[in-house]
């Protein structure tokens, strides 16, 4: 059988100067599988455009910013991580120039500016460093959003499948 996974974007909007991260807090729809989470920016790939035009359409959409700076820095299948057990493959992105400046919040909750230092530390092995952190996030994402930040210039591509709502499993490679 195929895999048709739902393609899509995921960025990190990344202020060097700032040492910040522009993430979105997922708190206006009660109905949203992300309900409560903080996560990057993105979405689903449409069928007349590329990964690329994709992100950037994206980022404008989700957060009144046109990219001007940005690096592919892995993929990642998720078979099983949608809502209804849908496959997703994600091309994730660090953005680190753009324009404009992005408002207060989105159709999917509040947008904030926060310490790259505390986004690592919620994704840390460490279950203090987590809590002290208070974001709540995806599970699965403290295995690779420390990779869009390393010094690796190599991109990650991984899997990790999904069953009801967590993570199962994570492996992957740099090329």
């Amino acid at each position: 059988m195929p895999y048709t996974p739902i393609v899509g974007s995921l960025a990190y909007v990344f202020d060097r100067e700032r040492d910040e991260v522009l993430l979105v807090h997922r708190t206006a729809r009660a109905d949203d599988e992300h309900y409560g989470k903080y996560n990057g920016l993105g979405g689903k790939l449409e069928r007349i455009e590329d990964i690329v035009a994709n992100v950037r359409r994206e980022l404008h959409e989700e957060a009144a910013i046109a990219v001007t700076s940005l690096a592919l820095r892995g993929t990642i299948s998720w078979p099983g991580f949608g809502p209804n057990g849908e496959d997703w493959l994600g091309f994730v992105f660090l953005v680190d120039g753009w324009t404009g400046t992005a408002p207060f919040s989105n159709d999917e909750g509040s947008l904030e500016w926060v310490p790259r230092q505390r986004l690592l530390d919620a994704c840390s092995d460490d279950a203090e460093a987590r809590a002290a952190a208070a974001l709540p996030m995806w599970e699965g994402d403290r295995w690779f959003v420390p990779m869009v930040f390393d010094d690796d210039p190599r991109a990650f591509h991984g899997v990790m499948p999904y069953d009801n709502g967590s993570p199962t499993d994570w492996c992957h490679e740099r090329l």
